[in-house]
């Protein structure tokens, strides 16, 4: 009972409120400052220990005064300076060692701090009695002593392992409980251990208890303003830390990629997009481990970019790229993890990767695939290894684009590629090279195979189509090559393949044909030719030879014709009449036909006589847009006046698209050039077209001339033109003039001018001075 009468009647109700209010607030601060203590990096530890030694010493010291001061055994009390000085020394320096020991690592840290603590108090207590003095005799009960202590560093290690225990949501108000009653406990148990018996009685000074509740206050006041500076820190460091923690959380949520924070193995931290991409619930991530959805985490290393499958709530496996990178701080590692949705890119890379080896309309391989197979194919073991490589062509297909529009042209090819794919046998390879080229290789015994192999494809691509209520079809032409027999390379064996589909093509007996030698070396010569075009166009090959035009009355030299003529590097001359149909066909006739223009221009521009000059227009190049802007730039260029340039066209040239050659026609002529119609009598000849355009000049054909002689159909023929031309105020040229007969019978008739062997021989014009044509007999 000693205990609680010293509490009731040796203490001032009062002081003693006043003491426990300041310790209970004091041991919530020293308890929170505890837990950011364990929390601090290792450069701001010292610091927090400070700040959590002054704190709590400051709380048990001046718990510890104002109790004291509320004790009133009777007697006059007076206590020494010095030791209450150094008991508040021994509160802050023994409370800093207790907190440091406390949040080191290992399991007993805090039990063992804590009970450092309560020795502190204890220690902090007893020096602090031993600065009491009173005018009595003084005893202490050994038992209270014991008692006190136990209490304090018992409640004391209690309060530091439940403030620093894990897993517990609320641990403040339980360890603030905890250290307030160890507190409590050693104090008023170590004063019910104290006897006073005064030696003179009633010497004590009750006058002197308004000073003293003064000095109460004023000791809880400054105490207050301690531990007020210790939880200002605490909350500024916690208001610091929320917003570190706002700004991560920010950062992660504003990620698209999946975010995951981890630390000693636990999940700490995730965005909602790792939720998202496991299709889960975004609280149940928090305390589990990211090898709970990806295996084998422990091997990914920092820094590298790792691809792994996530396991889906569904149970599906997810292909993901996850980098990890490690963090360290306030003495802890955290484990970010950024993981990656890669299906869509890896859907997508298939995808690149089928359209790299197949066509996209038709879903067929394409010409890589077909290369590599066939590389792969004639490269396979085995003597007597016989393949058949089929080059398909489709007829009337720009009739079904022209006819119906593209959209139908792609439905029809979609069609026949499925077709093909369905009709195809093992070992059959089909591609589709581009447009409406298709290749097919299978492996043969014989011819019959890949008849066969034709016939079924005959099926597939003749078989009509139907397309918004219309039927699309076409035909097919099919050349065939056989390896090793027709080729010893694969490049060779496609060429093949392509000289006997040409001639296919060209057949209206069959649509197929295997390749053969003979049959094929027009075909394969007049590539040579287009290739060798290219090559002398870029080399200068190309000369241009004139040829005189006389007047037939006088012999006056009239102008040239400019003619084209190809030299190759050894010396042998190809003829105009091999390289300019094959010219016409590839399109090269544009670049051949602007430089024979341009060089003819330029040539004839340094000319002392301002002969006129004719240059012959290929019906691809009147059919061209620009060729009145062509020819307007290069008069510009070449100073040349418009009146001395003379270009000649054959009927041909208007019957494909009439109205648009004579717009042409009317450009040319408004450009001040003259126009005339070559190789009149010939092909098409018709009045309608000499009354549709007014050519400035007829040019009669030479194979009227070369049949004058023998042929009086023939002169009845000029007779007939010199006449039209006569009655038309149209000038007549008669070509291939040879003989002085036939000149004769010109001048006899009427005709105007004349060209040919007679007259002059083409060559080059020599400018020394005078203008002359090689060759010129006029």
């Amino acid at each position: 009972m000693r205990f609680l009468t010293c509490l009731t009647h040796d203490h001032d109700l009062r002081l003693v409120l006043l003491a426990a209010i300041f310790c209970l607030t004091g041991s919530a601060i020293t308890i929170r400052l505890l837990q950011r203590l364990r929390a601090a990096d290792p450069g701001t530890r010292l610091a927090w220990t400070f700040m959590g030694g002054v704190s709590t010493g400051a709380t048990i010291w001046c718990t510890h005064f104002i109790a004291m001061i509320a004790y009133q055994p009777g007697v006059t009390v007076v206590y020494d300076p010095l030791l209450t000085g150094v008991s508040l020394l021994i509160a802050i320096v023994g409370s800093s060692i207790a907190l440091d020991v406390a949040v080191r690592r290992g399991a007993f840290a805090p039990m063992l701090g804590g009970a450092l603590f309560g020795l502190a108090v204890t220690a902090m207590h007893y020096t602090g009695m031993t600065a009491f003095a009173a005018r009595g005799l003084v005893s202490w009960s050994s038992a209270y002593v014991a008692a006190s202590v136990l209490f304090s560093v018992l409640f004391g290690a209690l309060a530091f392992g439940r403030a620093l225990s894990t897993g517990k949501r609320d641990t403040l108000w339980p360890a603030t409980t905890l250290m307030v009653t160890s507190i409590v406990l050693l104090h008023f148990t170590g004063m019910a251990a104290l006897a006073i018996v005064p030696v003179e009685p009633g010497l004590g000074q009750p006058d002197s208890q308004g000073a003293t509740m003064i000095m109460a206050w004023a000791v809880a006041v400054v105490g207050m303003l301690v531990l007020g500076t210790g939880f200002a820190t605490y909350v500024l460091d916690i208001s610091a830390r929320v917003a570190s923690q706002r700004r991560l959380e920010q950062v992660m949520e504003g990620s698209v990629d999946a975010m995951i924070v981890e630390s000693d193995g636990v999940i700490i931290e995730a965005n909602h997009a790792f939720a998202d991409l496991l299709g889960i619930d975004g609280g149940e991530v928090p305390g589990q481990s990211l090898g709970r959805w990806v295996s084998d985490i422990a091997s990914i290393q920092p820094g590298v970019l790792t691809q792994r499958n996530i396991e889906a709530a569904d149970g599906s496996a997810i292909p993901i790229e996850i980098a990890l990178r490690v963090d360290r701080d306030h003495g802890s590692s955290y484990m970010i993890y950024a993981l990656r949705d890669v299906r869509q890119r890896l859907a997508q890379e298939r995808r690149i990767a089928h359209l790299a080896r197949n066509d996209g309309l038709t879903g067929l391989p394409n010409r890589a695939s077909f290369l590599e197979w066939s590389h792969r194919q004639t490269a396979a073991d085995g003597p007597g290894r016989r393949l058949a490589l089929l080059s398909i062509d489709l007829d009337r297909f720009k009739d079904v684009n022209d006819t119906h529009g593209h959209a139908a042209g792609d439905h029809l090819l979609t069609t026949i590629g499925t077709r093909m794919k369905q009709m195809a046998r093992p070992g059959e390879f089909l591609a589709r090279l581009g447009g409406d080229e298709f290749v097919a290789l299978t492996p043969i015994e014989d011819h019959e195979d890949a008849i066969d192999l034709i016939d079924r494809l005959r099926g597939a691509i003749t078989r009509p189509v139907d397309y918004d209520r219309s039927s699309l079809s076409c035909g097919m032409s099919v050349g065939v090559a056989l390896w090793p027999q027709d080729a010893d390379e694969i490049s060779a064996l496609i060429n093949n393949a392509d000289l006997a589909m040409y001639r296919a093509k060209s057949s209206i007996a069959t649509d197929f044909c295997f390749y053969e030698e003979d049959m094929d070396q027009a075909v394969r010569a007049r590539r040579r030719i287009a290739t060798e075009l290219r090559d002398a166009l870029d080399q200068e090959q190309f000369a241009i030879h004139w040829q005189v035009q006389a007047s037939v009355e006088t012999g006056e030299t009239t102008g040239y014709e400019a003619l084209l003529r190809w030299t190759k590097p050894d010396g042998t001359s190809v003829s105009p009449f091999e390289f300019i149909a094959i010219a016409e066909q590839t399109g090269l006739i544009l670049p051949i036909g602007e430089w024979v223009l341009r060089r003819a221009c330029r040539e004839a521009a340094a000319w002392p006589v301002p002969w006129k000059i004719a240059v012959n227009l290929s019906p691809v190049q009147l059919g061209h847009v620009d060729l009145p802007r062509l020819v307007h730039q290069i008069l510009i260029e070449t100073g040349m006046s418009p009146a001395r340039l003379e270009l000649e066209i054959t009927e041909s040239a208007m019957i494909a698209d009439p109205e648009r050659t004579t717009h042409v026609l009317r450009q040319l002529k408004a450009l001040g050039v003259s126009i005339a119609m070559d190789d009149f009598g010939t092909g098409y000849s018709s009045l309608s077209t000499l009354r549709s355009f007014p050519f400035d000049k007829i040019k009669l054909d030479r194979s009227f001339m070369s049949e004058l002689d023998f042929a009086p159909q023939s002169a009845a023929i000029i007779r007939a033109v010199l006449a039209l031309g006569e009655s038309l105020s149209i000038p007549i040229l008669a070509e291939g003039v040879e003989t002085a007969s036939q000149l004769d019978f010109l001048r006899a008739e009427g005709c105007n001018e004349a060209q040919g062997y007679l007259l002059g021989r083409p060559g080059l014009i020599v400018t020394d001075g005078r203008a002359e044509a090689a060759g010129h007999a006029a």
